[in-house]
C-alpha cells in the first residue's frame, strides 16, 4: 500500500486516521482511483436522474451531505461528513456549517433575483463550495457535481469541465488556475474552462 494515497497537484493530503477510513482492500492508487470513480457514477446517475432532480431539494446543506455521501460510501467511512481536521486549503472546521449556510442563501437569493446566468450561478456556487473544502477529500468532484446539478435543475446542460480537451494533467492544470484566478473574483477562466471540451 506504499503508493496508495500518493497525492498529486492540488490534491489534499490526508491525516493518518482518515486514511484508515478507507472501506475496500486496495493496494495501488490506480485501484483506489478506479474504485472511487466507480462510486462516483453511481452518484452522478442517482443525482441527476430527471425523475428525482425534478422533485429533489439541492439547496440545502443536508442535500450536499447526501450527495458527497453517495459518491464516497462504497470507498471511505467518512463520506457525507463534514470534516473536522485542518487542511492546506479550505476554512476552519468549525466555520464550515456556517459558511456552507450562508453559500446556500446566497446562491437562493442568485436563483431567486437572477442574479447572474445559470452557468454563472453554477460555477460560483462550485467555486465557493471548493474554497470552503468541508469534506476530508472529493472536494473537487463533489462541488463540480453540484454545479452540474444545479445547471440542470435550471435547464442548462451539464459541464463537461475540460474533457476529451487534452491530457489529464493539463485539464487540472487549466482548472486549477481557473479556480487560482476565481479566488480573486475573476469568473471568466473557470466559465470557459467549465463548458470547455463540449460537443
Amino acid at each position: 500500500m506504499s503508493d496508495i494515497f500518493r497525492t498529486h497537484l492540488g490534491d489534499t493530503p490526508l491525516a493518518d486516521e482518515e486514511k484508515q477510513g478507507l472501506i475496500p482492500s486496495l493496494a495501488t492508487q490506480k485501484e483506489l482511483n478506479e474504485f472511487e470513480y466507480a462510486n462516483i457514477v453511481s452518484a452522478q446517475r442517482w443525482a441527476l436522474s430527471p425523475r428525482r432532480l425534478a422533485k429533489a431539494e439541492i439547496l440545502n446543506a443536508s442535500y450536499l451531505l447526501e450527495l458527497h455521501r453517495r459518491m464516497f460510501n462504497a470507498t471511505w467511512r467518512w463520506a457525507g461528513k463534514l470534516r473536522t481536521t485542518e487542511k492546506t486549503i479550505g476554512i476552519e472546521p468549525h466555520r464550515i456549517a456556517q459558511d456552507l449556510a450562508g453559500l446556500i442563501g446566497d446562491v437562493q437569493f442568485w436563483i431567486a433575483h437572477a442574479t447572474y446566468p445559470v452557468d454563472e450561478i453554477a460555477v460560483r456556487y462550485h467555486h465557493r463550495l471548493v474554497f470552503i473544502h468541508p469534506f476530508v477529500n472529493g472536494n473537487g468532484q463533489h462541488a463540480r457535481l453540484v454545479a452540474d446539478i444545479v445547471a440542470v435543475k435550471l435547464g442548462r446542460p451539464s459541464f463537461p469541465w475540460g474533457a476529451g480537451t487534452s491530457t489529464a494533467s493539463a485539464v487540472r492544470e487549466a482548472y486549477l488556475s481557473a479556480l487560482r484566478q476565481a479566488d480573486q473574483q475573476d469568473y471568466a477562466a473557470l466559465l470557459r474552462f467549465a463548458r470547455s471540451g463540449q460537443t
